[in-house]
Formats: structure tokens, C-alpha cells, sequence
């Protein structure tokens, strides 16, 4: 079998799952998991095959015309390089181990059948994204996805939480959308082919009349998706949603899609010296924006959301200064490690029986009862803080050196103003990514929060899948040096100087973050439980009634309040009630976008009711008054039909006769 036929089963194989997941999802119910499972491993196990057969060397090639347009065709093609190859593989793992997962943490739930069937279509979606030689088909993968993530976030639309997640979601990845649309069009226009290779020819030769706005307006429809500043405000409240659904669109599908578009047309982008500074700009506010956010967080799933949303500000930085390979090198670490995080979390909330106990400072002595998330959680966290030899730390570092190449003038790639804001926002995220990292783990595993009660082991399913990313989380740094191929021949092997001030500044981070913490903590254990709200260090915002009605235990005459050793309080000090919201960028948005809508609506509807209704509620009334006035005349009396007859002929003679006389 041909690599182009592996290659056209690798989408096709979750999509025919799906398809028959929601058929046979009510009349065979024993048959889901199986649907749900068998075609993306089978999806997987081709990627592999499809990915060691391209090798890295010339990119797979292959298009057929789909219909005649008039104008700029459009076309089926595959272009598939070894980013693509790397990248479908790395799909094809995350979403296998969702599904799989799924199979225990959903076992209970009455729509696992619909959920299941649509994180397949969401697969397939992706991998049709990262195959797609031809822009028009990439953007159909692109709004799949998009109704794929409406629809899973809002699984529980029981809650209000998870519909105004799923909505806002769908409406602020479509506010990107709009202009990602105008800019393919109008770069289809300028290259004269929707087709990849020919829109990269185009750009070689210099062909592109407008290659700043099309940048910029595809650099829109990017941040939507990956969720980068200013568009990223739907991601945290994404958490709605069933933690496997979190792992699948923060490690694999939706987020990545943003990042892998810009690899897959960075000469467009390079182009233009404006739109990398602006790129640059918009990845390191982004980068430090969620570093600070991050450290805010109660809520572990909204940890590592922001925790997604700073790693891509790492990947659109490293494109930022011209290297894909550094950009996809981490997009594929942090892929591994970011999944096996959010399932890891996934045990940790299964075994406090409720999503309401995500909340780190009430969780109490996890380690014994998680072992396995527990163990594989840490490698993860120091996969992300970038601890040596753990695969973020490669990653991470390729990025870094990619940015100091270009801020010290090595390489012409991209403005060296660019490779100097990503340079120092990489390293400020450094110290941030440490800190928010060390927070959760001694929240969510050292913390003195509510003993919850025990619900007994969790399936095999779900423990067994975090062993499984725990390898790659550990060992795929390790790729840039056999691998080097499928990096457009990057040398993506460490640089000192970045290494050295990356991993200093982590190690900061943690040492003062584990000292922050242990101050608190000696504050909180000077404090009864009961009086922690009282206490001049706690906040009172910590007190929330209705947990403490629902879980807390007494303590003599005062209820329980969460654990109040935050070192992120300590650390943020007066910043860290605007960064637990997002520094207000929700407000901001509802009182520049939201609230005038809402009066335009209302405006409109007050003139539909006030004004047009009443023109037609006038023109209905005009005929039936006419109609009444005529009923009433019709008395029936001869008489009086006679008496007008005469009274209107003296009326007509007498007119008559002041015409003659005035003539």
C-alpha cells in the first residue's frame, strides 16, 4: 500500500468511527468503545508507519482537483513533510490515550456514546489539518474542530458553567475566524493557488501584493485558535468541559492548530517584518500575561490551562524568530506532557468524587491515595518547569536559542527586535512557568485542605494511560539528535548561555516558591482551622459558603475554610486579585463588545415593537375602520338608501352648477 493511501486512511479511519459511533450508539451500545477506541488506534499506527516511511526527506505530494471554480481552484491534496509526519503522530498517541481514558473516567455517563463519536471527529478534523496540502480543505478541518470543541466543552450543558463556556468558545474562536477567512482569500488571490506549495512558490518569487495584511489577518484566525492574546479568554473557562476533552484540545487538536498553520507558511509571515515583530509582541505578552495569571489559580484545570495557553506563547515566539523546527520541537514535548497533566488531574478529581473539589486549596493528602498520578504528574510539572534531561527542557531551550540568535544578530530570520522581546519574555516566563508549577504540586499533593472521601482505585484504563505519556514526557528531548530531519535539519541541540540562564531562573522560581509556601504554611499552622478567615494573611474570599456547607467538617463552633498556605498570594501580593481573573480582560471585552450589543439588540427590538409593529398594526386597523364605517350604513331601510340617493344628487347638481357659473 502506497504512503499516499496510509496517509488518506489516517483521517478517514476516526471519521468512518464516528459515523458508525453515532449510529449504533443507541440500538448497540456494547459496540461504542470499541468505535471509540480500535480507529484511532488504527489512525495511530498508521501515522507511524506513514511518518518512518517520509523519513524526513522530500515531503509527499499528491492533489486532485475537486471542483472547477472559474478561478483559483480548489483541490484534495496531501503535503506531507516532517512536521506533518511528526506532528499526525503525535495526534494520533493523545488522542488515542483520551479515548481509552475515557472509557473509565466517562464509564457512568448517558451521553459517553455522542462524546465519544465526537472526540474521533475531532481527531480526524486535526489530522485532515495537518495532512491538507490545499488551504481551503485545512479550513474545513479548521471548523470542524471548532463545532467539535462547541459541542465537548458543553458535554454537562445541565450546568450554566459549561453552556457559557461552550459559547463563549465558539464565538470568540469564530471573532479570529472572520478575518482568517479574508486572509486566505486574499492570499489564494495573490498566489493564484490555494495549494501550499504553490502559495510557497509564490512567496519564494516575491509574488505576494500584500503580504503584510494577509499576515496580519491570518495572525487573527491563529490567535482565536491557539488561544494567544488577545483572543485567549475562552480557554481557562473551557475547563467546563470533561477533563479528557481538556487534555485532547490542549495537547493535540484545536490550540495546536494555530501554531502548526504558522510552521506550515512561515515564509508568508516572513515576508513581512512588521507582522514578526507583531507575532513576537503577541507571544510574549502572552507568555508573561498567563505566567502571572497561572500563579492566580485555585482551580488546577484553570492552572493548566493557563499553563497551554504560556507553552504556545513559547511556540508562536519560536516563529516569531523564523525557526518552525524550535516551534514544533516543543509543540511536540509540550503535546506529551500537557496531556499526561490533564489526566493525571483527571485522577485527582476522580478520586475526590466531584469536579466541585478541583479547587487545589482543598485538596489534603493525595500522595498515598494517587500514587500514580502523583508520581507521573511530577514528571510532568518538571517536564514543563524545563528540568533537565526531561523533554521540556530541549524543547523549551531549542526556542530560547532560536531567540538569542536572532536578537545577537546570528541569523537573519527575522528582526533582531523580535528575537529580543521573545528572548527576555521567554526567560521572565522561565521564573513564572517554575513558580505556578511548584504551586501545584505542593497544593494538590503536600496541602491541608478537606480529607475527602476515599472512592476507591480508579479504573486501569485511566492509570495505565499516564505510565504510558510518562515516557515521551521523559525521553523526547531526546529527539534532536536522532531526529534531526524532520526539523528542516535544525540543530536543535541546546545552547549554553540560554540553558544556563533558563534553568537558573527556573531553579529560582521553585526555590522561592517552595520558601514562599513554607512561610505561609508556618503562618497557617499558628491558626486554627476554623479561624483561618480571620487571619490578617488569609483572604476572605477564600470562604465560599456553599463549600463549606457541602464538605466542610466542624471544627468546634466554626466551619471549615481552605487551606490558606498559598504561596501565590504571597508572591503576587496586591497583583493577585486582578490576575486571578485574567486581569479583567473578560470585563474589558463586556463592556467594549458585549454591552453595546446588547443595547443595539435592545434598540432594535424596542423599533421593531415600537415602530415598525406599529405601522403595521396602522395598516391593519385603516381597512377595518373603513369596514365599519361601511357596515354601519347599511342600515337595511329603503328609506334611507333614498334619502342619500337624493341628498347625494342635490350635492352633484349643486356642484355642477358652481362649476358653470365659475366657467
Amino acid at each position: 500500500m502506497t504512503t499516499t493511501t496510509l496517509a488518506v486512511l489516517v483521517p478517514l479511519l476516526p471519521f468512518l468511527g464516528a459515523v458508525a459511533g453515532l449510529l449504533l450508539g443507541r440500538t448497540a451500545p456494547g459496540f461504542v468503545r470499541p468505535l471509540a477506541v480500535l480507529p484511532t488506534l488504527a489512525a495511530f499506527a498508521l501515522a507511524v508507519v506513514v511518518a518512518v516511511r517520509q523519513g524526513g526527506d522530500q515531503a509527499v505530494d499528491a492533489a486532485t482537483e475537486l471542483t472547477p471554480t472559474g478561478s483559483v481552484p480548489i483541490e484534495l491534496a496531501l503535503h506531507i513533510d516532517g512536521f506533518a509526519a511528526l506532528v499526525a503522530v503525535l495526534v494520533g498517541l493523545v488522542a488515542s490515550c483520551v479515548q481509552i481514558y475515557s472509557t473509565g473516567y466517562l464509564r457512568d455517563d448517558p451521553r459517553y456514546p455522542s462524546y465519544a463519536a465526537l472526540v474521533s471527529l475531532f481527531t480526524s478534523a486535526m489530522l485532515l489539518v495537518v495532512y491538507s496540502g490545499d488551504l481551503i480543505v485545512l479550513l474545513v478541518g479548521w471548523e470542524i474542530m471548532g463545532i467539535c470543541s462547541y459541542f465537548l466543552v458543553g458535554h454537562y450543558w445541565e450546568t450554566p458553567e459549561a453552556r457559557a463556556a461552550s459559547i463563549k468558545a465558539f464565538l470568540v474562536t469564530k471573532l479570529g475566524d472572520v478575518p482568517f477567512l479574508i486572509g486566505l482569500f486574499a492570499l489564494a488571490t495573490d498566489a493564484g493557488s490555494f495549494r501550499i506549495t504553490k502559495v510557497l512558490g509564490a512567496v519564494a518569487s516575491g509574488s505576494l501584493d500584500h503580504p503584510t495584511l494577509i499576515a496580519l489577518l491570518l495572525l487573527a484566525g491563529v490567535a482565536g485558535k491557539s488561544a494567544q492574546f488577545p483572543l485567549h479568554t475562552w480557554l481557562p473557562d473551557a475547563m467546563a468541559g470533561p477533563t479528557p476533552v481538556s487534555a485532547l484540545i490542549h495537547a493535540a487538536t484545536m490550540v495546536t492548530a494555530g501554531v502548526y498553520f504558522i510552521a506550515r507558511l512561515l515564509p508568508v509571515f516572513q515576508a513581512s517584518s512588521a507582522a514578526m515583530v507583531v507575532l513576537a509582541v503577541m507571544a510574549a505578552v502572552t507568555m508573561a500575561g498567563s505566567g502571572l495569571a497561572a500563579l492566580a489559580q485555585d482551580d488546577i484545570k484553570r492552572v493548566l490551562a493557563y499553563s497551554t495557553i504560556g507553552q504556545l506563547g513559547y511556540m508562536t515566539g519560536a516563529l516569531a524568530v523564523g525557526d518552525r523546527g524550535a516551534a514544533v520541537f516543543h509543540l511536540l514535548s509540550h503535546g506529551a506532557f500537557k496531556a499526561l497533566l490533564f489526566l493525571a488531574a483527571g485522577v485527582v478529581i476522580h478520586a475526590s468524587g466531584t469536579n466541585s473539589l478541583a479547587a487545589m486549596s482543598r485538596m489534603k493528602d493525595l500522595r498515598a491515595r494517587v500514587p500514580d498520578a502523583y508520581w507521573t504528574m511530577t514528571v510532568a510539572l518538571l517536564a514543563l518547569i524545563a528540568i533537565p534531561p526531561f523533554s521540556g527542557f530541549f524543547s523549551k531551550e531549542a526556542v530560547l536559542g532560536a531567540a538569542e540568535h536572532v536578537a545577537t544578530g546570528h541569523t537573519e530570520h527575522a528582526p533582531g527586535i523580535a528575537g529580543w522581546i521573545v528572548l527576555v519574555a521567554g526567560l521572565v516566563s522561565a521564573v513564572l512557568t517554575a513558580a505556578y508549577a511548584t504551586r501545584l504540586w505542593l497544593l494538590a499533593f503536600r496541602g491541608r485542605g478537606i480529607e475527602a472521601p476515599d472512592h476507591g482505585r480508579q479504573p486501569f484504563t485511566m492509570t495505565a494511560v499516564l505510565w504510558v505519556l510518562a515516557v515521551p514526557s521523559l525521553a523526547l528531548g531526546l529527539a534532536y539528535g536522532p531526529l534531526p530531519d524532520w526539523f528542516d535539519g535544525r540543530d536543535l541541540t541546546p545552547v549554553l548561555t540560554t540553558s544556563v540562564l533558563g534553568t537558573g531562573l527556573a531553579l529560582v522560581g521553585v526555590i522561592v516558591t517552595y520558601g514562599a509556601w513554607q512561610h505561609t504554611s508556618t503562618l497557617a499552622a499558628q491558626v486554627p482551622l476554623g479561624a483561618v478567615a480571620a487571619h490578617p494573611d488569609a483572604d476572605a474570599g477564600l470562604v465560599e459558603a456553599e463549600a463549606i456547607a457541602s464538605h466542610a467538617p466542624a471544627y468546634g463552633d466554626v466551619a471549615y475554610t481552605p487551606d490558606p498556605a498559598d504561596p501565590g498570594r504571597l508572591l503576587l501580593g496586591p497583583l493577585h486579585r486582578h490576575a486571578a481573573v485574567g486581569f479583567h480582560l473578560d470585563a474589558v471585552y463586556t463592556a467594549l463588545f458585549v454591552r453595546p450589543v446588547q443595547a443595539a439588540a435592545a434598540l432594535v427590538q424596542f423599533l421593531d415593537r415600537e415602530v415598525v409593529d406599529t405601522y403595521v398594526r396602522g395598516a391593519a386597523a385603516l381597512p377595518r375602520w373603513l369596514g365599519e364605517a361601511v357596515r354601519r350604513a347599511q342600515t337595511g331601510n329603503v328609506q334611507t338608501y333614498v334619502s342619500a340617493l337624493l341628498a347625494g344628487t342635490v350635492v352633484l347638481v349643486v356642484a355642477a352648477l358652481l362649476v358653470a357659473t365659475g366657467a
